[in-house]
């Protein structure tokens, strides 16, 4: 099996993000992200996705906000799994999970079918708003942004649902263990297809990976 793993780099006015990623890790996790709460979330995605992952931000303009950071650390991120899962020929393409953590209960499902679309509802069927405005140095309203950043550039379907909780903490800690899981199980190859791509429209729909519905 060829070696999933990606080495990206994005370079703006504002930051330097390097990301390095093997799909098919153990969870070997290196994290610097300058922004503790951001560098524990991205710490248990890892070791939850099994993912071997380092990420390192040698400029940051975090003397204005965490903004840039971590916005762009989610597209440096979704660039990474798009280029090492390549034409994604064998992967199990979805993937679901439930996860309770503490007091709260969250739940993703995921497609890596190529077309971009991110939702975050809580369980009312209502835009997520958290109890509080920060987690640590982490604003809470910037998960949004995050992750959509992350499904915009992995040219994935990834739908979060938080049913219900108290903690900001647990909620925000229980979507990204629960997204780790969602997207180990879309990104494991499935031995009973392992030469096909999952869709019915072909393999240069999945390969292309730009907008296009498989």
């Amino acid at each position: 099996m060829k070696a999933r793993k990606a080495q990206v780099t994005r370079e703006t006015g504002e930051t330097e993000i390097a990301v390095t990623l093997n799909v098919d890790g153990t969870g070997q996790r290196e994290i610097e992200t300058w922004v503790g709460f951001f560098d524990h979330m991205l710490d248990l995605f890892a070791k939850h996705g099994l993912f071997d992952l380092q990420v390192r931000v040698p400029k940051a303009d975090l003397q204005i906000d965490e903004h840039h950071t971590v916005e762009d650390i989610g597209i440096t991120l979704g660039q990474a799994f798009a280029q090492a899962l390549g034409d994604k020929v064998g992967i199990r393409r979805y993937g679901f999970f439930i996860l309770p953590m503490d007091e709260t209960l969250v739940q993703v499902a995921v497609d890596l079918g190529g077309r971009a679309w991110f939702e975050l509802k809580d369980g009312k069927n209502e835009d997520m708003t958290f109890p509080r405005e920060k987690v640590g140095d982490l604003s809470t309203e910037l998960v949004y942004d995050i992750l959509e950043a992350f499904a915009s550039n992995l040219c994935a379907n990834i739908h979060v649902k938080v049913e219900y909780g108290r903690n900001a903490h647990h909620m925000i800690e229980g979507i990204f263990k629960c997204l780790a899981r969602a997207l180990r199980m879309a990104c494991e190859l499935d031995e009973r297809a392992s030469e096909q791509v999952p869709s019915t429209k072909g393999q240069e729909i999945l390969k292309q990976g730009k907008g296009e519905r498989v």
